[in-house]
This record gives C-alpha cells, structure tokens and sequence, in this order.
C-alpha cells in the first residue's frame, strides 16, 4: 500500500503522533531555558499587546467582537480592552491587535508570526473556564508555538505562493483549545484539519505591497482556530489536516517534543516588518561610523532582497500607522532622522515630517541577486549614502538584531517591554504584569494576577 493512502501504516502513525503531543506534552517535558523563552515571548506579546491597544486596526476589531461576535454559551473578555466576546471573537480581536503593531516575535523560515495568535486564542480559553494552572498556561503557550511553526514549514513548502501567518497558526490555536477541552484522538485530527482549511489564506505579498489593516491575517486565524476547537467538541469533522499528516509535512513533526521550535524564534528592535529590520540596522552602523546628520544626506540607495524591496512599493510616502510598519524606506528615513525607530517614529506627527519625506524622495531601493537567494533563512541589505560634500559611503552588509544568533540581552527585552507598556498601562500596572510573567511556573497565584492585569481595559 502506497504510503500517503489514508489507511496505510506510515500514514496512520502520523495522524496519532501529533494528537498524542497535543494530549500528553507536560510541563515536566520542558527544558528550563525553553520555559524562559516561553516567558520572555509571552512578556514581548504583552508589550506589543499593549502598545496595539491604541491603533485604530484594535479599536475596530474590538468594536467589532464585542457587538457581532459575542457567546450565548461561553465568553471571554478581550485583551486590553475588558469587554466580552464569544472565544473565537476574543482571540479574533486580541490577535488583531497585537498584529496592528508590528513589533512581536517571529519565525525565519514561516515568514511570520505564531504567538501573535497563539496568545490571544490561549487566554480565550483560559478566561471563558477552561481548567489551567501557570505550570499548565506555559505548557500550552510552547505547544501553540511547535505546533505553528511546523504547520507554517510544512505549507510553505506545499505551495508556490506565500501566505499570511493566519493560515498556519490558525491550527496552533485549535490545537491549544483541543487540549483545553480535554478533546481525544480523533476530535483532535478534525480540529486541526478544519483549522487548515478554514485558516485564512491571505496573500501575504499583497498586504506588503499594499499596507492596510489586514496585516498579516492573524486575526481571523485566531477566530479560525478557535472555532475550529468548538466545532471539533460538537462533531464537526474536517481532518485530515494535510500540513499535519500528509507524507510530505513528515519531516516537519517528526521532532516534535526533541527540537523546540520556541528557541528559533526572533524578537524584534524594531515596530516594523522584519524584513524592513536590516537596512535600519545598516542606516544605523553607517551614520554611526561617519558621523552624519540627515541634513547632510544628497542620495541614499538601499539593496536588499527582492522581498523586502517590495515593501510598500505601492506607497512611497506612508500616510497611517500600518503603511509606515510595511515600508523599507520609510523606517530607514526615520532612523536617520531622529535616531532611533519606536512607537511614536510610525505615527503622527512625525510620518508627516519634512526631512522624513525629503529622503524618501533621495532614495532608491535596489534588489540585490545574492542577497534574495539566501531568504528566507538569512535576510541582509546594505545602505549606501551620499553626502551634500561629495563623501560616498557604504555598508557592510547587515543582518536584524534579535535572531538567535544575535540575540537582545534580558534588559533590552525588558526595556522594549516597558517602553511599549508603560505609556498605556501606567508603570505600576506594567510593573505587575512582569512579576506576574516572571513567576508563572513558580507562583500560584502569578497567572490569576496577569489574567486580572491583561484582561481589562487600558
């Protein structure tokens, strides 16, 4: 028998082999440096959460989920902004906000973002009753990230096209509500197989071409997810799902639970696309080693991947919040300007500044052959400069920060936490949620205290 037929051997071991990591993963299975990294994700996520908060894309959403998505049966109050929803519309309009401010953590080889959704869907849960424990909070968070990461590997590598983060973390989050809900074997597959083919399979070309508040469709992933968990427990079928099971997604889980997929993740400097990161980066060591104000500037020529040379081709001068996230050259403008690219460097008054836009109209964007075959494992630019007194400058070429390999320190991650928080939550707020972050696994009462904290309104 044919390996991929539905019931060969090869094929049925497949389909018991995820279900069985979603059931059984304990916290005892997890090495300590992938607990720490569980919490520094979920500390970024709450950081960018609440920074999120404010964007017009959160206010909607939320709006929204409160008035057309609510829950007869069960609800869940929605990240940052205390009002209820049915599950699927609470995780819908927390992964819509942490996605509104492009600052949260990501996956190389998925070309986007798992916690995005894995978070929102998880305190959906969780706050609608489900039974969790910190020890149990964190155990689900790692699941939801193995899970994503795979499933976003394995379509990636099925079809020509890319596709937003929605389509694959989508089975992440009905993963995290199958284990919640106790679900069994069989539930498991049909939850997973209906996330897949409900997930939304956005082109995620379009939404860097052409910015809007559809992002990176995480979202309605999230909802998707959840839904598909509900579905699952009432006996919706759907499996099975084939980035999961099929023979060709095989090498892509047959480490689940040995290789944690947690410690790959990336965090970003930056509240803007990743693929943006390397140019500000090499902005940033040029002006550094030439001592140059942006007055000074004549031309500036960005080479870079074909990808990221693509970011808001359709946009030269960023208007809102969400063009400027999906731009390559305005961020590395507004490094060059003022220093530095944060919160306030992505909206008004400053997308409006004169010395922004007169770089961008000094600039081109070029695409670098060797550059775009190495994406997407590695993604480089170089920026060169020419100054008003004749000096021409170039780059080495530079990579992002907060990969791996070149991580943020402990205080940079903190730092970014609280300087996005901080201004939304207060700082004694803020301050509660990290002790609360910091001892999930070791204090009882820690969980109750971030889900108090995370859960009401700004």
């Amino acid at each position: 028998m044919p390996e991929d037929m539905p019931n060969s051997p090869a094929n049925s071991a497949r389909s018991a082999h995820v279900p069985a990591f979603v059931q059984g993963l304990a916290f005892s299975d997890l090495p300590a440096d992938v607990v720490e990294q569980a919490r520094r994700c979920l500390l970024d996520l709450i950081g960018v959460a609440a920074a999120g908060s404010r964007t017009s894309a959160a206010q909607v959403a939320g709006h929204y989920a409160a008035t057309q998505l609510r829950g007869s049966e069960s609800e869940a109050r929605m990240l940052f902004d205390g009002r209820r929803a049915g599950l699927a519309g609470a995780a819908f309009a927390g992964a819509t906000t942490i996605d509104s401010f492009d600052a949260h953590d990501g996956h190389v080889l998925v070309k986007g973002h798992a916690g995005v959704a894995v978070l929102p869907a998880l305190l959906a849960f969780v706050d609608s009753g489900a039974v969790c424990d910190a020890r149990e909070f964190i155990t689900a968070l790692v699941l939801g990230y193995e899970v994503a990461t795979r499933a976003g590997i394995a379509l990636h590598a099925s079809v020509p096209d890319f596709h937003c983060s929605g389509a694959w973390n989508a089975i992440a989050c009905a993963a995290i509500g199958a284990r919640l809900q106790g679900l069994a074997n069989e539930q498991i597959r049909h939850a997973l197989g209906i996330a897949e083919y409900f997930g939304p399979r956005g082109q995620l070309v379009r939404g860097c071409d052409s910015p809007s508040m559809v992002k990176d469709g995480s979202g309605w992933g999230a909802h998707a997810g959840v839904s598909a968990a509900l579905l699952a427990r009432a006996g919706f079928t759907g499996a099975p799902a084939v980035t999961v099971e099929h023979g060709d997604a095989a090498s892509c889980w047959s480490d689940v639970g040995v290789r944690w997929r947690i410690r790959e993740q990336y965090f970003k400097a930056y509240p803007v696309c990743r693929w943006a990161q390397p140019a500000i980066e090499a902005a940033f060591a040029l002006q550094r080693a030439a001592n140059f104000s942006a007055d000074d500037i004549e031309e500036i020529a960005i080479e870079t991947f074909a990808q990221a040379a693509a970011l808001g081709a359709g946009c030269t001068i960023p208007s809102a919040t969400d063009e400027a996230q999906y731009s390559l050259p305005f961020p590395v403008a507004a490094a060059l300007v003022f220093g530095q690219v944060g919160a306030a460097e992505i909206e008004l008054p400053r997308l409006a500044d004169p010395r922004i836009h007169r770089l961008l109209g000094a600039m081109k964007v070029i695409e670098d052959a060797e550059f775009s075959r190495r994406f997407p494992a590695e993604r480089w630019a170089r920026v060169r400069i020419t100054l008003k007194d004749g000096r021409m400058l170039a780059s080495e070429p530079a990579i992002a920060r907060g990969n791996p390999e070149n991580p943020l320190s402990d205080a940079e991650m903190r730092d970014k936490y609280r300087a996005l928080a901080e201004p939304v939550l207060g700082t004694e707020r803020a301050a509660r949620i990290e002790r609360a972050v910091d001892g999930l696994a070791g204090d009882p009462a820690a969980l109750a205290t971030l889900m108090e904290s995370a859960l009401r309104r700004c």
